[in-house]
């Protein structure tokens, strides 16, 4: 008869995101992540079979509390700038999270695997489309209630403004200073052109 598991899986698969966000796919060993969890490798194998499968369970992981916590930001009451502002400085603000020196799981994953893994890949044009289709309804909600001009491209915008974001994030985890970092911010949405008064 089996021994049943001593650790938590869940909490395994958090503490996974954390090593593998902090150190990437890469230079991340599986002795390195049984010292985080405190697993042996027979457990680490016999729970998720092998360091892919963890990692993609810990994308998974940061996708569904990252994406949901941006998602509900960029449903928040208040104007179309407003709210477009105050997600984006939370983006590089560390979103209120201490490994925010580790930047953006999602986007660190897309510089360091590219297209190179089709299940990442996946996952990562998932999260990125999440995204988007958020700043849609946003700028949609925008333009309906007359805060942006009834002409404006929202697909371009929703371009830009994710471009922009994808950006800022690099910089964040290249520590580059905030202050410039919000300059970038207020110049992205004070290019969301206002209807003619």
């Amino acid at each position: 008869m089996p021994r049943p598991r001593e650790f938590d899986e869940q909490e395994a698969v958090a503490k996974a995101t954390a090593v593998f966000r902090r150190r990437g796919y890469h230079a991340t060993s599986v002795r390195d992540l049984g010292d985080e969890l405190a697993l042996k490798p027979s457990s680490l194998y016999r729970t998720f079979t092998d360091k892919h499968t963890l990692f993609l369970r810990a994308l998974d992981h940061y996708r569904s509390h990252d994406s949901a916590a941006a998602e509900r930001r960029l449903e928040a009451a208040g104007s179309c700038r407003e709210v477009l502002r105050d997600w984006m400085v939370w983006m590089i603000s560390g979103a209120g999270d201490v490994a925010a020196a580790d930047g953006c799981f999602v986007v660190n994953t897309a510089t360091e695997l590219g297209t190179t893994d089709a299940a990442v890949q996946q996952r990562i044009e998932a999260a990125f489309e999440v995204t988007r289709d958020t700043l849609r309804k946003v700028l949609h909600r925008g333009r309906a209630a007359g805060e942006l001009a009834a002409d404006l491209d929202i697909d371009a915008a929703v371009e830009s403004l994710f471009t922009t974001v994808l950006g800022l994030r690099v910089r964040e985890r290249a520590r580059h200073d905030p202050a410039q970092l919000i300059t970038a911010i207020d110049f992205a949405i004070d290019a969301l052109r206002s209807p003619p008064e």
